[in-house]
């Protein structure tokens, strides 16, 4: 008996060692289906290696995202050359810029109208709401956490004339329910299965965190267009 019950977690373990490969293999190239999702795109990191922006395009995406960095360090000194080159490659290009709880909104606004200039050919800027207050030295409360995100989302709307699309992370959902409290367009987050912590639909989708292209040296984020 023992023996049979050692070989059958032998085989439990080796079918999800086995499983775990083949998903980490085929989510290098995994993108949603084209014919259910027509418009796809990628996030470029803040600081990201050189992004080859043409191959990008070839690739299959139609926009790309570039990420600023927090408003805390120093300026992304490659972020105005990778707008230009993304522009380039005849790419639509917004802007994603984090969430800090523990700064002030008007140190992060100042640090997006420094580095976004006013555009209307941009697509929606985008605020990403991953970190929480409570990881704040001091922590910061709840309400003043959604307090200082709502000054946030008035002056970056009032810089791009546009409507914010909240990147909206599972913790910080859960912690804030943001969804419910804020209509704007969600930006959700989910490997391979479609995202549902939200209770109402999103507008776009990370649905790959580690998309492998010739366009980059590294994986990249690759994201989707619900419409």
């Amino acid at each position: 008996m023992g023996l049979w019950v050692f070989r059958g977690a032998a085989l439990v373990v080796l079918f999800a060692v086995s499983f775990a490969a083949w998903f980490w293999w085929d989510m290098r190239e995994w993108r949603p289906d084209a014919d259910l999702y027509p418009e796809q795109g990628a996030v470029i990191a803040s600081r990201a290696p050189t992004t080859r922006f043409e191959t990008l395009a070839a690739t299959g995406a139609d926009f790309v995202y570039l990420e600023l960095g927090e408003a805390r360090v120093k300026p992304d000194p490659g972020f105005a050359k990778r707008l230009e080159n993304a522009r380039s490659a005849g790419l639509k290009v917004g802007i994603s810029t984090p969430f800090d709880p523990c700064l002030r909104a008007d140190e992060q606004s100042s640090h997006f109208t420094r580095m976004v200039p006013r555009d209307g050919s941009f697509l929606p800027p985008a605020i990403a709401l991953q970190r929480l207050g409570s990881g704040c030295n001091p922590t910061v409360s709840d309400a003043a956490v959604e307090s200082e995100l709502m000054t946030l989302i008035n002056q970056i709307e009032m810089h791009s004339g546009k409507p914010v699309i909240l990147r909206l992370g599972r913790d910080f959902e859960l912690r804030h329910d943001i969804a419910r409290m804020i209509e704007r367009g969600l930006w959700l987050e989910r490997d391979r299965a479609r995202p549902d912590y939200a209770g109402r639909p999103w507008l776009l989708w990370s649905a790959n965190s580690q998309f492998v292209s010739e366009a980059s040296e590294t994986p990249i984020e690759w994201m989707v267009v619900q419409r």
